[in-house]
């Protein structure tokens, strides 16, 4: 059976808006634009910013090489459109075990790798027939760094499978596990979080985010693929599989070039 027909983010938007709005009277509404989330990229972009502590291993160009593009996931795949109103709605919330905060926080200011981690490049992607949202970067840092995430990451299904977060909307109940990642890379660590309205509708909104970390020497790669409702994960696994495989290559001929 054939997918649905594209539709475009701003309905994806308000479609998330009124399934909130719905889901309790105590929910507040969205803002569509999104105020108080950073610009997305697009395309792609490149950060020439240094920040305490990153390696700087790849030069702009090469970081640039090193991104994904649309082509890669498939044709529903393009370039985003502006930051979906879950982001603002869901992601932006308080709970009070310390590991869970830092989750939500790096999930919505889109610092895999924490906030002294570099972002050499990043581009957004839009899947016009999921409505999902996928976002790539590739993120310079101290290995040691790198791999003290990874290991985080990796321990936040049980200190974090299931919790309580307030955020703009209302209270969400929070679940965390483990996800499968393609034997690529140096390291890796995936998981899956679902973020459901407490509500009593059955239809309350959730959103489902897929959640990729994968080091490739000195650098490494930060992946997000989210949306309300069902999330497919080849995207995801074609993002880490074609991303680890890219930068190992960029890499490489960097190191020839030298």
């Amino acid at each position: 059976m054939p997918r649905p027909p594209a539709r475009t983010l701003a309905t994806s938007a308000l479609t998330a808006a009124a399934l909130l709005t719905a889901a309790a009277c105590s929910f507040a509404g969205l803002d569509t634009a999104a105020t108080g989330v950073r610009a997305p990229a697009s395309p792609a972009t490149v950060s020439g910013s240094q920040s305490p502590g990153a390696a700087p291993t790849l030069t702009e160009a090469q970081a640039r090489d090193a991104l994904i593009s649309e082509a890669d996931l498939g044709e529903s795949w393009g370039a985003t459109q502006g930051f979906a109103t879950w982001r603002e709605a869901m992601l932006k919330a308080e709970t009070e075990s310390a590991d869970c905060r830092r989750l939500l926080d790096a999930l919505y200011a889109e610092e895999l790798f924490g906030p002294d981690a570099r972002t050499r490049a990043s581009v957004g992607l839009d899947d016009a027939w999921d409505e999902a949202q996928l976002r790539y970067q590739v993120v310079a840092h101290r290995p040691a760094d790198l791999d003290r995430t990874l290991a985080w990451l990796g321990r936040l299904p049980d200190r974090c499978g299931e919790f309580t977060a307030t955020a703009r909307s209302g209270e969400m109940a929070v679940e965390v596990s483990a996800a499968e990642m393609p034997e690529v890379g140096d390291a890796r660590q995936g998981l899956r979080v679902l973020l459901r309205a407490v509500s009593e509708y059955d239809d309350a909104p959730a959103l489902t985010l897929h959640v990729a970390a994968i080091r490739v020497g000195d650098d490494a790669i930060a992946i997000t693929n989210g949306g309300l409702g069902e999330v497919p994960a080849d995207a995801t696994w074609a993002a880490v599989e074609t991303g680890a495989t890219r930068l190992a290559e960029v890499r490489k001929r960097g190191r020839a070039e030298i």
